[in-house]
């Protein structure tokens, strides 16, 4: 072992009396750090220093297993491996556990080539994730997530547009952030330090949108009983957003055309121009040009507000930043979580890359933040997010790839070590549980003579 890997920490925590102390003095021997701990009430100090566990379970008596969920718990940052018993195998629970919970399993007494193979390469990990634990940014400087290619052109047009000072019309379906795109182009601007004001025009009821826009006089209505500047006014200086434009009434997407034309505006029951400088900035799920078509929006204004035109792609679209934005969601429902989930598994991963998002952006944070309250696991799963499991989209060919090509190199893998497992998982830089799942996952067995010729070796090497 080099010497990076001496320092190395690890937790040795004994569960059932099994050897552990043995184990210590061998590890020690090895180069490794080591903390022995008795009990389970012991281990959280050591937890601090160390990123690699190492649980005795033994037979994995039920008691035990409720100790291993108190270990797991208290210390969701670790990388962990069962040391059991043969017997333990055949325990239900406890399989369950060691796949969900565990990296590996090794069972008593240790094959310590194997076993030290295992250590280094979780080592590697803890390291992984330790950086990866450290407060990362909340997205890009425009406060977005994602490197596809759709992304890369908005981040490019968003850029170009806040330059000027022209009324800027935002498409894309909902829940694919247009009001983060607009907000985006506010922070780029000049007028950055100024208000940035929004308003949902479809949220708010007909027979009020007119004063919250423009404003009122005292009196000017039953129940104004007192003057009140609109959200154009409060804007001033700043940006106006105004999110799905195509609801707003016919008689007041006239008001709109007005100030657009004159920058000056006047609050409902006032006689007094008021002049307001502010960029507009509007955005649609709807095709306001076939809106206007239809005659249900103005073709004049249309061509004021779509002076600039950006269109936010959907999530369909830009399936390669779902992993990304999933495990963004994911660090903003930390407050949330509990201490023991880690993340995502494989399967979940892999559904939400073969799911269409409907929602888009909207609905894959929602998706998230029900995982992270209904997941009693260590890793969130597919029935945890309330995905299906066989819906794909266009980009299903790409996974299917992507499996061809994991089981050609582990076929490939096998086949230029003998078969040797352990071999293997080293070459593929994976723990030989991992692979064993991997090869029953894609169908791959050992001939019936090497089975035998490993199973002797184990029985003779003990």
């Amino acid at each position: 072992m080099g010497a990076a890997m001496k320092q190395a920490h690890i937790l040795c925590l004994d569960l059932e009396g099994g050897g552990m102390d043995e184990v210590a003095r061998r590890l020690q021997q090895l180069g490794w750090q080591v903390t022995l701990a008795a009990d389970a009430a012991a281990a959280p100090l050591a937890q601090r220093d160390a990123g690699v566990g190492l649980l005795g379970v033994g037979t994995a008596r039920p008691q035990t297993l409720e100790l291993v969920e108190r270990c797991l718990q208290s210390a969701p940052g670790m990388e962990w491996v069962a040391l059991c018993e043969e017997v333990a195998l055949e325990g239900v629970a406890f399989r369950r556990q060691a796949l969900e919970s565990f990296f590996d399993y090794q069972v008593m007494p240790l094959d310590w080539p194997a076993m030290q193979h295992v250590l280094e390469h979780l080592e590697r990990r803890a390291r992984l994730r330790q950086c990866q634990s450290q407060p990362a940014a909340a997205g890009d400087a425009l406060g977005m997530v994602g490197r596809s290619a759709g992304m890369q052109q908005l981040r490019q047009d968003i850029a170009k547009v806040a330059q000027t000072q022209a009324s800027v019309l935002i498409g894309g379906e909902s829940g694919t952030g247009k009001e983060l795109a607009a907000r985006a182009i506010h922070d780029c601007s000049t007028r950055r330090d100024r208000p940035f004001v929004a308003i949902n025009c479809a949220a708010v009821a007909p027979a009020l949108i007119q004063s919250e826009l423009f404003g009122h006089e005292r009196g000017a209505f039953t129940g104004a009983a007192a003057q009140k500047r609109g959200l154009i006014e409060t804007a001033q200086g700043g940006t106006l957003f105004l999110d799905e434009i195509g609801d707003l009434p016919l008689d007041l997407q006239a008001h709109l055309l007005r100030f657009l034309q004159n920058r000056t505006l006047t609050r409902v029951g006032g006689l007094v121009d008021i002049e307001v400088d502010v960029r507009v900035v509007a955005a649609s799920h709807v095709d306001l040009a076939s809106a206007v078509a239809q005659g249900r929006f103005r073709e004049d204004l249309f061509y004021r507000l779509n002076v600039l035109a950006l269109q936010v792609p959907p999530l369909r679209e830009r399936i390669e930043d779902v992993p990304e934005l999933a495990q963004h969601f994911f660090a903003r429902c930390a407050a949330d979580r509990p201490a023991r989930l880690q993340g995502f598994s494989r399967q979940a991963l892999a559904a939400m890359l073969g799911y269409a998002w409907p929602g888009n952006v909207r609905e894959l944070y929602n998706r998230v933040l029900r995982a992270v309250v209904m997941s009693d696991a260590r890793w969130i799963g597919v029935a945890d997010l309330g995905l299906p499991r066989t819906q794909l989209v266009a980009g299903a060919q790409l996974d299917l790839a992507r499996t061809q090509a994991e089981r050609e190199a582990i076929h490939q893998t096998l086949s230029r070590v003998g078969n040797n497992i352990t071999h293997a998982a080293r070459d593929l830089g994976i723990s030989r549980m991992t692979l064993y799942r991997l090869m029953d996952k894609h169908g791959l067995a050992l001939p019936a003579r090497e089975v035998q010729d490993a199973h002797w070796r184990r029985e003779n090497l003990r």
